[in-house]
């Protein structure tokens, strides 16, 4: 079976990579812990909650890999403590969140058990460019150069 995609039209050259993140998001969108919320606190600043109670700063790593944001969370095991009952989760976790391009990670700080990661999207710049024509035949090669190598156009 074929998988339909959105980025399949010909007017939409180069966007392969968007497809790979779409994927990611769908695989990482499956588990709900912990829960977070993403705020826009500015017109060019974002900010992402993790509900992290009983998670410290020791326990918390947050690393930005390509264009992933990636959160870990692992708390050690206290061998001193004898529970009689253990209702509330001391699990490990792993929470990605895709980044457009060019959005940078401000800072992260942890407040009363909420885990706020600060992230600055740039303005985007208006670029327009001008693309010479020239006539055929008037010294200019019928090839585009792709690389290394030449293809024939």
């Amino acid at each position: 079976m074929s998988r339909l995609s959105l980025f399949n039209s010909p007017l939409l050259l180069g966007f392969d990579h968007f497809e790979r993140a779409l994927d990611r998001v769908s695989k990482v969108a499956a588990d709900g812990y912990p829960p977070y919320n993403v705020e826009q606190t500015h017109p060019d600043t974002l900010r992402i909650t993790l509900a992290v109670a009983g998670f410290t700063m020791d326990d918390l790593s947050i690393r930005v890999e390509d264009n992933q944001l990636v959160v870990r969370g692992k708390q050690a095991d206290d061998k001193d403590r004898v529970y009689l009952h253990r209702g509330i989760a001391s699990r490990q976790f792993q929470r990605s969140f895709v980044l457009a391009e060019g959005i940078e990670v401000a800072g992260a700080f942890l407040d009363n058990g909420l885990l706020h990661i600060d992230l600055v999207r740039p303005t985007p710049e208006s670029r327009v460019r001008n693309i010479e024509i020239k006539q055929a035949g008037a010294g200019v090669p019928h090839q585009v150069s792709v690389g290394a190598r030449k293809t024939p156009v």
